[in-house]
């Protein structure tokens, strides 16, 4: 794990979506370069909401969030793609029509000269990709779907990937190798935050761990420590942890 000054941090976030209506209570998360975080926690917990405020995606109340020590609490998500921050929803998170060179072509949209040699990084860690980078996105399966996605937010070179539910609807199998590619990104200098319901998995390959409940920070450590706090175990992941 590594050490120093955090690179993104968020304290003591309040957001939400409707007016009057909290899903994050005060919660808060960091992040060290070349790290991998993983959030957990059960549904509904503020998990997803998180991450889409980090992105501009959600209205933040009260609280900031800090890249670099600048405030960035606020700024719209092509803002934060430019300062080096990439987002991977749960969801419609491919362009079904587009061919895959065409989806990894939208993520360089803000500077269409870096694709060439953006595109080789990515064929590198995802050599499907280029094997098939005139195939149309509707055409495959979950797994690769998702290396397209992933792909795309990898295209501007950015120092943090936020994914939300990388391994949902996947089969085991394909989890399997969408939690191999997460530990690759993270040898290529890009730090990532990972929601994720396959609690075990994300546990096993992150850094360190957060647990949401309600939308506020409830156990905090390492992967390995939050594998093995029984209070962890009991009140949020149950038999996930004793199987």
């Amino acid at each position: 794990m590594t050490s120093g000054k955090p690179l993104l941090e968020a304290d003591g976030l309040v957001a939400g979506y409707l007016p009057g209506v909290n899903i994050l209570n005060g919660c808060s998360l960091d992040l060290l370069p070349g790290e991998i975080v993983g959030v957990i926690g059960p549904n509904g917990a503020g998990k997803s909401t998180l991450l889409k405020a980090v992105f501009g995606m959600v209205e933040v109340r009260s609280g900031a969030i800090c890249l670099d020590g600048e405030d960035i609490t606020g700024l719209r998500p092509h803002e934060l793609v430019a300062r080096g921050i990439g987002f991977v929803p749960q969801t419609e998170n491919v362009f079904p029509r587009l061919s895959i060179q065409e989806n990894l072509e939208m993520g360089v949209f803000q500077n269409p000269a870096l694709f060439a040699q953006r595109f080789e990084v990515v064929a590198e860690l995802f050599p499907l990709l280029a094997d098939r980078r005139h195939q149309r996105a509707d055409g495959l399966s979950g797994g690769q779907r998702q290396m397209v996605a992933i792909g795309r937010a990898l295209m501007m070179d950015p120092r943090i990937v936020l994914l939300d539910e990388p391994s949902a609807g996947l089969s085991p199998a394909n989890q399997d190798q969408v939690f191999e590619q997460i530990t690759r990104i993270a040898t290529h200098e890009v730090s990532l935050i990972m929601v994720e319901q396959n609690a075990r998995r994300c546990l096993e390959i992150c850094d360190r761990g957060y647990v949401l409940d309600q939308g506020a920070n409830a156990h905090t450590g390492t992967g390995q420590e939050l594998l093995d706090d029984p209070r962890v175990i009991t009140l949020y992941l149950g038999t996930l942890m004793k199987s």
